[in-house]
């Protein structure tokens, strides 16, 4: 039953809209194309398949931070394959027109071939209760019901994402490292504006998906996930010096968290 569902919700999310009001902020350089260059696009648009593309199924909406430094956050838009009930492939995109710059991947699994990774392969992942539960993770241009069954399967799952153009710093080209991202775990984390200004351009609200959402049971989250909320931030060192900040520093709440749970094991 539940399988249909979420198969129902993917064959409304084909037909869906919901794109084409968020500009990229980034202008990359280059002339403008030339009448043989649109030609030869026009040609291979009617003569390549493009099966991988075709694939793309889902649209969702969300927010990211770099692992280890929590302050530098951005909206990010998933185009994503549904490869199989347990696998979803997602490129990631500053904006959802035809001149998107791209800025990642997102790798999706569920929990159960989660489990089964070792200890150093979790700390990659993060988990997406947080972003579920807070209302923050949306697919843009479905009916409630079809983005509630979506979400009753995305809580279940662990995402890892490397971002390789840094649209926030680099508005030219793509510079520097990939850098790991994070999702929020905890209410207070996502900057309110950052998150307001998302929910007015798409004319959604986070806090009325949140309350519609409190019936989606929150699942528990494998330990080895989100590790940077236990101190072990895996990031990519960046000789450009483009994010050479110095990381967050665990604030007093954090410490406290940690030594309550410290003192319960």
């Amino acid at each position: 039953m539940r399988r249909s569902i979420v198969c129902a919700a993917v064959a409304v999310v084909l037909s869906a809209c919901g794109g084409g009001n968020t500009e990229s902020s980034v202008q990359a350089p280059g002339a403008e194309e030339t009448a043989k260059t649109k030609a030869l696009d026009a040609g291979a648009a009617v003569l390549q398949d493009r099966p991988p593309v075709d694939a793309i199924n889902a649209y969702l909406d969300g927010f990211h931070f770099y692992n280890g430094q929590m302050k530098v956050q951005m909206e990010a838009h998933h185009y994503c394959s549904i490869l199989n009930e347990d696998v979803i492939q997602c490129t990631i995109y500053d904006g959802n027109v035809k001149d998107a710059k791209l800025m990642g991947v997102e790798y999706i699994i569920s929990e159960k071939l989660f489990a089964g990774l070792p200890e150093q392969e979790k700390a990659l992942w993060h988990s997406h209760v947080q972003e579920v539960k807070s209302g923050q993770l949306i697919a843009p241009g479905i009916p409630e019901v079809a983005e509630h069954a979506l979400m009753e399967k995305l809580i279940h799952t662990y995402g890892k994402t490397w971002h390789t153009w840094h649209t926030d710093l680099d508005k030219d080209l793509p510079r520097g490292m990939p850098q790991l991202m994070m999702g929020f775990t905890a209410d207070g984390q996502a900057d309110p504006a950052m998150v307001a200004a998302r929910d007015a351009r798409l004319g959604v609200s986070s806090e009325d998906k949140r309350k519609r959402r409190a019936d989606i049971a929150a699942p528990p989250i494998d330990a080895g996930a989100d590790a940077w909320q236990k101190g072990k931030v895996i990031q990519i060192e960046d000789p450009t010096g483009g994010h050479a900040q110095e990381p967050d520093a665990p604030s007093d709440e954090d410490k406290n968290a940690t030594s309550k749970g410290s003192s319960e094991m």
